[in-house]
């Protein structure tokens, strides 16, 4: 069956191309090829600023720019996340992304006599696509993968995105071209099943 898929390019340097702009194409054309819709954000060719308080994100105008951003995340059934890991984290600008689309009466609402419980965004399901320069089983097991389950948990699970599953991709700087390609080829493969 034919999905929404939604690809958020996380990557905040948008004049060089990265291995997750090629994560990108590769599971847009997988997805395209299996019959699903795609729409694409890439967080580094907006312009929006930063917030810098509670009141900002609560009563603040959303910027102009950011409208077809929310529009898109209400289309999605599935959304795919790309970035690379940055000081152990997500980059700021994909946060800042983040914070400023997931705002109350959008991503959630009161409800009774709780302020979040009107989740908005749920009923759909995500991936995240992490790259990094160490070994994916160190980030995982050592770190326990702190930044990833934090997005999960306190991001997409606060507004209701769920299933979340995760692809972590280490020792970037180190891939040869068949490793590369190895990649390339399995996130194809996640895009035909909008996975």
């Amino acid at each position: 069956m034919s999905k929404h898929v939604l690809l958020i390019q996380g990557h905040p340097d948008g004049g060089e191309r990265h291995l997750c702009h090629a994560l990108e194409d590769a599971y847009a054309e997988g997805a395209m090829a299996a019959g699903h819709k795609v729409q694409r954000i890439d967080v580094a060719a907006l312009d929006f600023p930063l917030l810098r308080s509670q009141r900002e994100w609560q009563q603040d105008m959303l910027p102009p720019g950011l409208g077809r951003a929310q529009a898109a995340l209400k289309w999605a059934e599935h959304i795919v996340l790309f970035f690379p890991l940055w000081l152990g984290d997500m980059p700021a600008l994909l946060k800042g992304f983040l914070e400023q689309v997931a705002r109350p009466g959008f991503a959630f609402a009161a409800e009774g006599g709780s302020p979040f419980a009107d989740k908005r965004l749920a009923g759909r399901s995500a991936r995240v696509v992490v790259t990094m320069g160490m070994p994916a089983s160190v980030y995982r097991w050592y770190f326990r993968a702190h930044s990833v389950r934090s997005l999960e948990r306190n991001i997409l699970g606060f507004v209701g995105i769920a299933p979340v599953n995760e692809t972590l991709i280490g020792n970037v700087g180190a891939l040869d071209p068949k490793q590369a390609g190895t990649w390339l080829a399995r996130l194809r493969r996640l895009g035909e099943g909008a996975e």
